[in-house]
């Protein structure tokens, strides 16, 4: 009886060191900043001389199905930034995108960007993403969908696609394996993205369908990229 209660107090002993393993693990600290994962991922490494942090999706802590698009995709898979609450302000950071090879989906664009607005829970917030892969395609259909924005939970890409095509949707002459800047000026319910030296703005969304009006900040990937980041910035009005 004894030693029952030795060998359990030694396993919780165990399941608590494990525990605590694995809430460090979800934590990594890039440019003097901390972040959480969330569904995805993510290290620090080497790329083309910077140091960057490398973002993929966890399709087992979040799996994906292309027979339910709409309902497994712009979800939130990030690695969201701690301590930093954001409702005004500007967001700029230094992205690049690989496809996995062997893709976990044929059509795989390079899916990447930053969601913001998040909320504590991660069940709303606010995002622009890119599909560099397709920016600068000799058919002009495919150019028009790269860049993307969508509010998490209720108006992801496809309920925006057929609710107002080509609102939320737009043209950028981008690709993958480069270096592409992404900056967000967000002010109330407006928000808008820049791309690379653009004197002006690439999309514009005058007012956002989101209902999460501040929160944290995160380097967001989706199915089948291998994402890199570096250069994060955030400027708060």
């Amino acid at each position: 009886m004894k030693q029952s209660f030795h060998m359990n107090k030694l396993l919780i002993t165990l399941l608590g060191i494990a525990g605590s393993l694995l809430l460090q693990a979800q934590k990594i600290s890039f440019e003097g900043k901390q972040f959480e994962v969330k569904n995805v991922t993510a290290s620090v490494t080497e790329l083309e001389g910077s140091k960057v942090l490398k973002v993929e999706r966890d399709l087992k802590a979040l799996p994906f199905d292309t027979a339910r698009l709409g309902q497994t995709v712009d979800e939130p898979t990030y690695a969201r930034l701690l301590n930093l609450d954001f409702e005004n302000g500007t967001i700029e950071v230094k992205v690049f995108s690989r496809l996995q090879d062997p893709s976990p989906f044929r059509s795989a664009q390079g899916f990447i960007g930053v969601a913001f607005r998040i909320s504590e829970k991660d069940s709303a917030y606010e995002s622009f993403y890119l599909r560099p892969k397709v920016g600068r395609s000799d058919n002009q259909y495919y150019r028009n969908h790269t860049v993307q924005y969508y509010a998490y939970p209720g108006y992801k890409f496809d309920k925006l696609r057929k609710e107002a095509e080509g609102m939320y949707e737009t043209a950028a002459p981008v690709d993958i394996n480069e270096w592409i800047t992404m900056r967000i000026e967000v002010q109330g319910e407006k928000a808008a993205l820049f791309i690379n030296d653009a004197r002006y703005a690439t999309m514009v969304v005058d007012k956002m369908k989101g209902n999460s009006t501040h929160g944290f900040i995160a380097l967001w990937v989706d199915i089948g990229t291998i994402g890199y980041f570096k250069d994060l910035s955030i400027t708060k009005k």
